[in-house]
């Protein structure tokens, strides 16, 4: 099985992590493997990018003519890649070095059309004291918790996902209208996607824990704003993803709070009791707060969904929450 992997930049301030991220899948166990990237409209990138890989015979290189968005270019990047299979990583990521290997025996061994891996924190200014492992998935990396090793999952974090070619020959690519843009804060292409494949195929994606993806956690996403922000526009995304499913809501969101309030909470509450500290009270209040962020973040989305309605999200409300 031939896998195409596809990584998408943009700002040239990640060129440096850019390289790193495709260096790993150069160097991965597996062959034969396909690197397509996809530059984002950033000319000055391709020339570096294209003077660094052009030359290679297992690497596609691509530059959009203007800035598109993640979901354009991903769907670009499959329309220019040839395997069998196509995995997606970041361009903030590094894939351990059985990462493609780990990813086709799950194929080999399974009738999936979709399998994706764990996604575990590389923190490059430090591990944050106060952020809750149940919202690590807002950095991008998995609460295991709640996770069952190969077990049948809507979807895994985007930059650990892979698909069988037959999947976008199907259903199409990324939905652009709730992906993320340098004007727009949605985030929800890979659930939208997960959704319409599951849809069609009545199938999700296989969720293979040993196939390792370190996502690198910088400072500025340590920040307790940030992760404010994040968590307010990730509830507005969740809402999205309704209004375009409304026949066919998913209940994972749902399943998460129930395991916050029935788990997780009353776990932390015993902890502190039994041993408290600084650390213990810190994450459970910024439990809490992040949860209330998600809420409205989908209280906002249910508002501007009623174009009618007379109610309105204050002002202050979004200046806080902007980007």
């Amino acid at each position: 099985m031939k896998v195409s992997v596809v990584i998408c930049v943009y700002s040239m301030d990640r060129y440096k992590s850019f390289i790193e991220a495709v260096e790993s899948v150069l160097a991965q166990t597996y062959d034969p493997i396909e690197v397509v990237l996809v530059i984002d409209g950033n000319e000055d990138m391709y020339d570096r990018i294209e003077e660094q890989f052009g030359k290679r015979a297992d690497t596609v290189i691509h530059c959009n003519e203007e800035n598109r968005g993640l979901s354009y270019s991903r769907t670009k990047g499959v329309e220019l890649s040839s395997g069998e299979a196509v995995a997606f990583l970041d361009d903030d990521a590094i894939a351990k070095p059985d990462w493609i290997e780990t990813l086709v025996f799950a194929y080999e061994q399974t009738d999936a059309i979709a399998v994706g891996g764990k996604m575990v924190p590389e923190w490059v200014a430090g591990k944050s004291s106060f952020l809750p492992e149940e919202f690590y998935w807002l950095v991008g990396a998995n609460y295991e918790e709640r996770l069952e090793p190969w077990s049948e999952v809507r979807n895994t974090l985007g930059s650990n996902m892979s698909f069988r070619r037959e999947v976008f020959d199907k259903i199409g690519g990324f939905n652009e209208g709730v992906g993320l843009t340098a004007d727009d804060q949605i985030q929800a292409e890979e659930t939208e996607f997960a959704m319409r494949m599951y849809d069609t195929f009545a199938k999700g994606m296989l969720y293979v824990p040993d196939a390792i993806v370190a996502h690198k956690i910088f400072e500025y996403r340590t920040k307790p704003m940030w992760l404010c922000k994040r968590a307010f526009w990730q509830g507005y995304s969740k809402r999205a993803i309704e209004e375009l499913n409304s026949d066919e809501p998913s209940n994972e969101e749902a399943a998460f709070l129930r395991h916050l309030a029935d788990s997780a909470v009353p776990k932390r509450i015993r902890g502190i009791i039994c041993d408290p500290s600084i650390k213990k009270i810190q994450q459970l209040v910024m439990l809490v707060v992040l949860t209330a962020c998600v809420g409205l973040g989908y209280v906002y989305g249910v508002v501007r969904s009623f174009e009618s309605c007379d109610y309105h999200i204050p002002n202050f409300l979004i200046k806080l929450f902007d980007k």
